[in-house]
């Protein structure tokens, strides 16, 4: 029991501070990851609100998941889908009073925050196996069921692939060349080549070992 309640506990960490995340990344205005990029670009298409467009995407993906490894669907997974979205906006728009001049070191900052934490919650929730996101699950499934590659290389393959889609549903939404920096950026660029990595190492280095200490003490 107490490993079940810690592996909750992990899964909500992780979710929450993804979301929290997500909102220094759009603050520092380098880019955000991948997959936001893509929501992004369907934000700047489609006229409804991003939480709930999140919703929208998240059931599409998670259909792909329930027909090719429900193992990576829990608890972990739903609360990501509904609730992940509107704390990225929550997060966002505190971030956005709080902070409303920030210039260029706070920025830097900001985005270092970002992707560390993002990259950690991520460990967490992944690590604590109670399902992960929908978008997750995708490498997951890739990487560990179909073994076609390994999760580092696969992650990257799909956060590229989101950028392109996002970028050119941006561009189809009469978004200006000039503003495309906030979602495709350095950040963007970075977190695609490095977040499947860094994802890795947290897992081997703090959310395993983290996970395994609960086990040796019960």
């Amino acid at each position: 029991m107490e490993q079940k309640t810690k592996r909750i506990c992990m899964s909500i960490f992780g979710v929450l501070v993804c979301g929290i995340s997500v909102g220094f990344f759009k603050r520092a205005a380098f880019g955000v990851d991948p997959f936001q990029t893509l929501m992004s670009g369907l934000d700047a298409l489609i006229p409804i609100s991003f939480g709930t467009l999140y919703v929208i995407v998240n059931v599409l993906l998670l259909l792909f998941s329930l027909f090719a490894d429900r193992h990576y669907i829990g608890i972990a997974t739903f609360i990501n889908l509904f609730l992940l979205g509107y704390v990225v906006e929550s997060s966002y728009d505190f971030l956005l009073r709080t902070f409303p001049n920030l210039q260029m070191t706070g920025r830097i900052i900001f985005f270092l925050i970002g992707i560390i934490t993002l990259c950690l919650a991520s460990s967490f929730y992944i690590t604590a196996d109670l399902g992960v996101s929908t978008y997750d699950a995708i490498s997951l499934i890739v990487a560990n069921t179909w073994h076609i590659w390994k999760f580092r290389y696969c992650r990257i393959v799909s956060d590229v692939i989101c950028v392109i889609i996002g970028t050119i549903l941006y561009l189809l939404a009469g978004g200006k060349m000039s503003g495309l920096a906030a979602i495709v950026g350095v950040g963007t660029i970075v977190t695609a080549f490095f977040m499947g990595p860094l994802i890795e190492f947290f897992n081997v280095r703090i959310a395993q070992p983290f996970l395994q200490k609960g086990k040796d003490v019960s």
